[in-house]
């Protein structure tokens, strides 16, 4: 596994929806919910989806928010496993939209 090179990093972001952005070693997105309960059933959607492919987001959930930092702490930068699991989120998010 390597790390992404800028180049392919920045075309990356283009395949995901709206609302991801790269800070530095991260990728980042807020997701907004109706309710705390659609917040915190999207995290358990997610959080099975993470233990399958054994890579675990950085997130934050504050009532109908989930903040979300995804790296790959193994190689302490940005990898297609990054991108492979924002695009499930943004796979389960579409049930909430």
């Amino acid at each position: 596994m390597k790390n992404l090179e800028k180049s392919e990093i920045i075309e990356k972001l283009t395949t995901l929806k709206d609302g991801w952005i790269q800070k530095g070693k991260f990728i980042h997105r807020e997701f907004v919910f109706v309710s705390f309960r659609d917040a915190f059933s999207f995290m358990t959607a997610v959080a099975i989806e993470a233990e399958k492919a054994d890579h675990h987001p950085n997130w934050k959930n504050v009532y109908n928010k989930v903040n979300v930092s995804l790296t790959t702490h193994e190689t302490d930068g940005l990898t297609e496993r990054d991108f492979a699991l924002a695009k499930k989120m943004d796979e389960v998010y579409k049930k909430y939209e």
